[in-house]
């Protein structure tokens, strides 16, 4: 006997009878259930990547185009900047620099960590924050919807629901800011902002006030960095991971079970593998769960 009874196939209605949706409730059904699969529900942690994997990345994940346009500004009142990474590289629109942010290099995510905490610097929570409402007031996305927060996938959604039900904690670990995925998290994900993990400005409260000082919180969350940070924030490495890019490798890895979220929908979202190429040649080598958002998936974005 199981811990609980659950109408599983209700709780996942934009997902299409397969082996993909079966292989979710396979798992979790034996997650509760005495057995060798048993998870105790301390440790029923589920965790996934944002961009590509949550909402939209294409054509550019949202949080660049905030970045971007506040760098670029920043850049552009700062002439002695001008020959300083990332700044150089958005005055000249170097097209391998955004193509190496876009597929989040590494290398390209540092500096633009950098100049994040940077441009903040000593800004209060709630003025960084009142700066990310009026971006999503004032931006809209160039294809499919009138606010990025509707380019949202309706089916992470509806798992996430179903992995609370069976008291499993979700978190989101990204290589984006932690902070200004806070914003919409609660909101937009039924996640608390607690359970956001992402890359951070160190904070100083002084003088009655917390301020975010010009310095990066930790190392960078991506790859092995991701697992380093869920771990420190859980004290556990995942139960259950999803995730789309060659930067979700270790989480996937780190976990028992394992989502990969294939974008081969070019009519309703984007098809593309860039980015992609090696966690796509893993997973098909190692039985990972693959989720084909043209055949897997009724609906895509929220409605």
């Amino acid at each position: 006997m199981g811990e609980f009874q659950i109408s599983n196939r209700d709780k996942l209605k934009s997902w299409k009878e397969g082996p993909v949706k079966q292989s979710i409730i396979d798992f979790l059904n034996s997650s509760i259930e005495e057995g060798p699969n048993y998870i105790k529900p301390e440790d029923r942690i589920a965790t996934f990547d944002n961009d590509g994997t949550l909402w939209a990345e294409k054509p550019i994940p949202v949080q660049l185009i905030f970045l971007f346009q506040a760098f670029a500004k920043t850049a552009k009142n700062n002439p002695g900047l001008a020959e300083k990474q990332p700044y150089k590289a958005l005055l000249e629109r170097d097209a391998i620099f955004f193509k190496n942010a876009i597929e989040q290099n590494p290398s390209a995510i540092k500096q633009l960590e950098v100049a994040f905490a940077q441009q903040w610097a000593g800004k209060t929570p709630n003025e960084f924050e009142a700066e990310v409402k009026e971006f999503y007031a004032t931006e809209k996305p160039l294809k499919f919807a009138d606010n990025f927060t509707e380019l949202v996938y309706k089916p992470m959604l509806e798992l996430f629901d179903l992995l609370k039900d069976y008291k499993y904690r979700v978190f989101v670990c990204s290589g984006g800011g932690r902070d200004f995925m806070r914003v919409i998290s609660e909101e937009t994900w039924g996640i608390y902002k607690e359970n956001v993990i992402g890359s951070a400005s160190e904070y100083e409260y002084k003088n009655n006030a917390l301020i975010r000082l010009d310095k990066v919180l930790g190392g960078v969350t991506l790859g092995p960095g991701k697992v380093e940070h869920i771990y420190a924030r859980t004290g556990r490495l995942p139960i259950f991971a999803g995730g789309n890019g060659d930067v979700d490798i270790e989480m996937l890895e780190s976990a028992k079970f394992r989502l990969f979220i294939n974008h081969d929908d070019d009519e309703r979202e984007y098809a593309y593998k860039s980015g992609a190429e090696k966690i796509l040649k893993i997973a098909n080598e190692n039985e990972y769960t693959i989720v084909s958002m043209k055949n897997d998936w009724k609906n895509i974005f929220k409605e």
